[in-house]
């Protein structure tokens, strides 16, 4: 009997976002430990970008509402040879990963869970070089510009056009409607075609936007769309205007042009790699809540025509060779 492969189980129950953010360490995971079984307990949903990477065997199912640590990890089998806790900075993660007894744990130190030797945690680190620093105190060596994804097979559902994507993970992190439909507008005006995603949840914001702009119901995916057609659609883009939320992680993935605004979070923390063609809009101000019930007043302060300069800027390198991320390993 053959003998059994080591398993490498790694915790991040987040979203879409948060996943391709910690591309750079799940590549170094792979890479500093090649014979292991990379789990990822991360949503069933997000198993086909998780498997873009290269760098997971298998896709765990975890989630908890509003973003929490997982109660329990549906693991079977032995204790895992080593857990990665890629999910947070405290003792709910640790213990939930504790639990299951692994052979290592590679986290974040916490005073709640002194027996944790880690390296401390920085709350104003970015979030991709947070996880590369926590890999690097453990001797295991991770890129954090190693971000591309490979394009997803299929066509694209609209190729070439402009992608605004209105909604966010909570209202704070949202642009008011109005002036999206005035960038719709304008675009249009210009010649390009523009498309509305979201989420399940934001049918009804979508709708508004769509009816604003005057687009038709071929320009208009109001969570129809997989994660596979997305990614294709958002690599074949001409450009993606969006909050700080997963879409504009995913241009970034596949070096499409995009324009993120940010407010409340600075995007020294979620932002993408500093080029030309990923246009950042930021009034630098005090931290806000990222959970709050209505805009946050950094984003109010963005108005329409800044967003159309900074789409200019953003596509004026489109026909230059798209940046030289690594690719996948």
């Amino acid at each position: 009997m053959s003998a059994r492969r080591p398993r490498l189980l790694v915790l991040r129950a987040l979203g879409l976002g948060d996943l391709l953010a910690g591309v750079p360490a799940l590549r170094g995971l792979r890479r500093g430990f090649p014979e292991h079984e990379v789990v990822l307990a991360a949503p069933a949903e997000l198993a086909p970008p998780a498997a873009a990477t290269g760098a997971v065997d298998r896709l765990l199912p975890a989630a908890a509402p509003g973003r929490a640590v997982p109660e329990a990890l549906a693991w079977s089998g032995p204790p895992p040879d080593a857990a990665v806790d890629l999910h947070g900075n405290g003792p709910p993660s640790h213990r939930l990963l504790q639990r299951l007894r692994p052979l290592e744990l590679f986290a974040f130190a916490h005073p709640g869970t002194p027996e944790i030797e880690g390296p401390p945690w920085y709350a104003e680190e970015h979030e991709r070089d947070r996880w590369c620093r926590l890999l690097a105190a453990y001797g295991i060596a991770a890129d954090p510009a190693d971000l591309r994804l490979p394009r997803p097979p299929g066509p694209s559902p609209a190729p070439g056009a402009v992608v605004l994507h209105p909604g966010a993970g909570a209202p704070a992190r949202q642009w008011p409607v109005e002036r999206y439909a005035v960038v719709a507008r304008a675009l249009r005006e210009r010649g390009h075609r523009v498309v509305v995603t979201g989420g399940p949840g934001e049918r009804d914001l979508v709708a508004d936007l769509a009816r604003r702009a005057g687009l038709t119901g071929a320009d208009v995916f109001d969570g129809t769309l997989t994660l596979p057609r997305l990614s294709a659609l958002v690599a074949d883009a001409h450009t993606v205007v969006s909050g700080d939320t997963g879409i504009a992680h995913l241009a970034t993935a596949h070096a499409t042009a995009s324009v993120t605004l940010f407010g409340p979070t600075p995007p020294s923390r979620w932002g993408p790699p500093a080029h030309p063609r990923h246009q950042v809009l930021w009034h630098p101000g005090p931290d806000g809540d990222p959970h709050a019930p209505h805009p946050d007043p950094a984003l109010l302060r963005i108005p329409p025509d800044d967003v159309l300069t900074a789409l200019d800027r953003a596509t004026a390198t489109a026909s230059a060779p798209r940046p030289l991320d690594r690719q996948p390993s």
